[in-house]
């Protein structure tokens, strides 16, 4: 125990050098909580006058008696900041965790220039067309010849739920594909139980019934696996489901999701042309929730593949540098029912996006669809932040429906919800 009498900041300057000093009277006892901005932390002295030797008595608060440490600390404590450290501890510092909490995702989109370059561009094609004009000429203005007769052309996608994007689909395409090839599983990519809706809707496909390769795959059910894997596994066996169906070398296959539709003359100028390249990537125009929502023309995962047996595996990345401008259309989340948007939500690889489960609530989704706006509340994936700037909030509405799907326009009244001017949806 040290005695002192006169300056206590003497005394404790034996334990710490300290930048302030400030202190709390309890009766004839002292407490000085102590901070030390060269130490980064808060020491503890307890004083009292003593009146044998007419000065305080000092030590440290780990010393002290149960009634001296019964005495708040956090009293102690808050006696040792200034008003700038309050305001940064309890303003700034839980204002900052709560925006992180609600808007990490935003803050990490709309940092992706810093921390992402973006891709190579593609080679881009130039897509010639008009009806009136020959396939020989549209085969020349690409560079490309023309073939004695047109190529076999195998349409293969895994289905889900996208019944009516199906349909659109099968019937845009019909008159120039061999074979259409489906694969459906009672599993989602995130491992959720579902039905094989399509055999439950095949009785409305069977304009194509004699032209289909059907496959079933049980699903993993592996919970908490990424759900790229699932995809991937059902992606093989994909591969194999093509094997049946009859392909063979130099066969045109079509890799693209169910809602990423080429346009019917694209795939007739490919089967037509000799000399295309191998792998051709498809640019789509981007919807969103319907036709009156045009997000931008740069959806290109769909590809156009010459078949090679042991070498071409289904895929739905990038797999050349060659992109074949304006050859059909990306309709994403079109769905008739609230209930598929919900059910996409949770059965897509993506599902992490739902980070809240207000996301799932159907007045929101039938909100946001109306205005065009993102079911996840997130930001647009770009790699520069004048793209990001230019596509953040709704997408603009459009009236126009030239250059669509002809199936779509010829039953306009069944698919009336994926035309302008019809954003409400059905429970179902």
């Amino acid at each position: 125990m040290t005695f002192v009498s006169g300056s206590t900041l003497v005394l404790l300057r034996k334990y710490q050098t300290f930048d302030s000093v400030r202190y709390l009277y309890d009766k004839q006892s002292v407490v000085f909580p102590l901070y030390s901005v060269r130490g980064g932390m808060i020491c503890f002295f307890l004083c009292y006058y003593d009146l044998v030797v007419l000065g305080y008595t000092c030590f440290p608060m780990q010393q002290a008696s149960p009634t001296f440490l019964s005495m708040s600390r956090l009293r102690c404590f808050l006696l040792g900041l200034d008003f700038k450290a309050i305001v940064f501890l309890f303003l700034i510092v839980p204002t900052f965790i709560v925006g992180i909490y609600f808007h990490g995702q935003k803050i990490t989109y709309f940092l992706r220039p810093l921390w992402q370059s973006p891709p190579k561009p593609f080679i881009s094609i130039t897509h010639y067309y008009h009806e009136n004009v020959s396939m020989e000429t549209l085969c020349k203005l690409h560079g490309w010849g023309i073939r004695e007769y047109p190529r076999r052309v195998y349409d293969a996608v895994l289905f889900s739920n996208e019944v009516d994007m199906l349909m659109i689909r099968w019937k845009e395409l019909y008159p120039y594909i061999t074979q259409f090839v489906l694969l459906e599983s009672n599993s989602t990519f995130t491992a959720l139980p579902k039905p094989l809706n399509f055999a439950i809707n095949r009785d409305k496909f069977k304009f194509v019934e004699p032209r289909l390769t059907y496959g079933k795959v049980g699903g993993r059910f592996r919970r908490g696996e990424n759900p790229f894997i699932e995809e991937a596994y059902q992606r093989l066996a994909l591969d194999q489901l093509l094997r049946i169906a009859g392909i063979e070398d130099d066969d045109l296959l079509i890799m693209s999701d169910v809602d990423e539709i080429p346009s019917r003359h694209t795939i007739d100028l490919l089967r037509w042309c000799n000399d295309i390249p191998s792998i051709l990537h498809l640019q789509l125009r981007n919807y969103l929730y319907s036709f009156e929502f045009q997000y931008d023309h740069l959806s290109w995962r769909a590809s156009v593949h010459r078949y090679r047996s042991g070498t071409t595996r289904y895929a739905h990345y990038r797999q050349t540098d060659y992109l074949l401008s304006d050859s059909g259309w990306h309709c994403s989340f079109c769905f008739r029912y609230i209930s598929d948007f919900i059910f996409k939500m949770k059965a897509y690889s993506h599902n992490d996006r739902v980070r809240f489960s207000h996301f799932l609530s159907p007045k929101r989704i039938q909100d946001l669809i109306c205005k065009g706006a993102d079911l996840y509340d997130m930001l647009p994936e770009e790699y520069t932040f004048r793209d990001i700037i230019g596509k953040m909030g709704p997408i603009p509405h459009s009236y126009s429906a030239v250059h669509l799907p002809s199936y779509l326009l010829e039953n306009a009244d069944d698919y009336k919800y994926l035309l302008p001017g019809n954003c409400i949806r059905e429970h179902g």
